[in-house]
């Protein structure tokens, strides 16, 4: 890309094509409960928009301008008339920038899917929040709720200027978040989930905390398919551990077997809390992920 071209591009992360395709999409989650303030998500609770809902009986203390005085008269009983309220949705950004996400593009695949996310939130009269997570024990940086259109220079920026390396694993980095975030709607988790650690806490946390789990796993495509043979030593990017294999090749079924149970065990964790989960791959185009993977998904439209 000339220089010329690349001045021209509102963000690094990705085309000014893509951003035009992105701000016509929004987010598509199954859990209505909101925020208080306005915006474009249905919330399961009635307002005050002009959209009708439902009946139900009166209760003294009720605002009178809500009765239906037509069945009034006919059945001689007050009932109020509810109307969906339109809310605003928090979408909370969570990216892992440990030192395992430095490796295949998944840290720039990582930055382009919450970019996209978060302009989605943005144009669509949402809350958007962003943490990115790598020192174990450290806050993480933090980008502070925003709304509009206006916001998505400083959510870009706040995204290219991530600096990956440490030693955070991801459910330390979800409870970190939780500890300063207020507000219910979709919680974004991007990692490659290269933890041994248990999700089940941090993954209840923020269900109880009325965010729904959007997590999203990110490989390098030789995580998904490696072609090793001969002997090796594995070296852990973030404690530094090594472990010396012996015939690589014959372990290949065994890493495969185990990378799918893990892949379905965070499906279920994600489904449990009625979220939902799946794995990308950071060798694939962007378009593809945008724009088929997460339409089919139905987690965007």
């Amino acid at each position: 890309m000339s220089q010329e071209t690349q001045s021209n591009q509102y963000t690094s992360l990705f085309d000014n094509k893509t951003l035009s395709m992105l701000e016509r999409m929004r987010l598509n989650p199954t859990r209505r409960l909101t925020n208080r303030s306005r915006g474009e998500h249905l919330s399961g609770k009635g307002g005050t928009s002009t959209e009708f809902s439902d009946y139900r009986n009166y209760v003294a203390g009720d605002d009178v301008r809500y009765i239906d005085w037509n069945i009034f008269s006919r059945l001689h009983r007050p009932y109020m008339k509810q109307y969906q309220h339109e809310e605003e949705m928090h979408v909370v950004l969570i990216l892992d920038a440990s030192s395992s996400m430095d490796y295949e593009d998944k840290i720039l695949r990582c930055q382009q899917l919450a970019a996209a996310f978060g302009v989605m939130g943005l144009l669509n009269f949402e809350k958007v929040s962003a943490y990115a997570c790598n020192q174990k024990g450290g806050r993480p940086a933090k980008m502070a709720p925003c709304t509009g259109r206006i916001s998505m220079k400083r959510l870009f920026d706040f995204l290219t200027k991530i600096e990956v390396g440490g030693d955070s694993p991801i459910e330390a980095a979800v409870e970190d978040v939780l500890r300063t975030h207020r507000g219910r709607g979709v919680a974004i988790v991007l990692s490659d989930y290269e933890s041994f650690g248990d999700l089940s806490r941090p993954f209840n946390m923020l269900y109880s905390a009325g965010l729904e789990i959007f997590g999203v796993q990110i490989l390098g495509p030789s995580e998904i398919n490696p072609e090793i043979n001969g002997d090796l030593r594995l070296v852990d990017s973030e404690s530094g551990q090594t472990l010396d294999i012996s015939s690589a090749g014959d372990l290949l079924g065994l890493y495969h077997e185990h990378r799918a149970l893990l892949e379905e065990h965070l499906a279920m964790l994600c489904r449990q809390r009625s979220g939902r989960f799946m794995t990308v791959n950071s060798g694939d185009s962007l378009e593809h992920v945008l724009f088929d993977l997460l339409r089919r998904k139905r987690w965007v439209l």
